[in-house]
């Protein structure tokens, strides 16, 4: 029933796993291999060499990160502001969240990765801009608002702070209703 071979999107998904877990140094094909359960003679079947496939894995992040999330705003409807708020949710998901958290870590060292990283926060940036825009006319306005907003969903990420009396999705939420100048969420809050 299975194939003799690996298929080429293991080796991707393992990739971006280690990605994840570990930072760009994790990505190792012995190592890969080794987690797949597979020589890494396979891997050579599919990529002329470790770079290639750090490409693929760059490739698959931005498709999954940009056009997937687009794709999926567009299907589900709603207006602007709940395409934002969906397109926030699937960014930082359980899978995307660790893979984009390694590659900002990667962008840091590497410039080719680092002009990925602006393409696609680029686009995000563009859907917030547009979102916010709705609220809100002053294109100064707009813009800093747009930076709060994305700051937030990235920054909490890396914040270790006690919110007391809060749970931390309390304060994001409250967060939101500010940046948006919406009313909150929770009048109780």
């Amino acid at each position: 029933m299975g194939s003799l071979r690996t298929p080429r999107e293991n080796w991707v998904e393992e990739g971006l796993r280690a990605l994840a877990s570990g930072g760009v140094d994790a990505v190792r094909v012995e190592a890969l291999a080794k987690s797949l359960g597979v020589t890494k003679g396979g891997f050579y079947g599919y990529f002329a060499d470790r770079d290639a496939l750090l490409k693929e894995m760059l490739d698959t992040w931005e498709r999954e990160a940009t056009d997937d999330v687009l794709d999926r705003i567009e299907r589900d409807g709603g207006d602007i502001m709940d395409k934002a708020c969906l397109a926030g949710q699937l960014t930082f998901s359980d899978r995307l969240r660790p893979i984009d958290l390694a590659i900002r870590d990667w962008a840091r060292r590497d410039q080719a990765v680092a002009e990925r990283l602006r393409r696609v926060d680029n686009a995000r940036m563009g859907l917030l801009r547009e979102a916010i825009g709705t609220v809100c006319a002053d294109p100064d306005e707009i813009e800093a608002r747009s930076v709060l907003a994305f700051c937030a969903a990235i920054g909490s990420h890396f914040l270790a702070a006690d919110h007391p009396g809060r749970t931390r999705a309390q304060v994001l939420a409250r967060a939101s209703d500010l940046i948006l100048n919406r009313p909150p969420s929770n009048p109780a809050q």
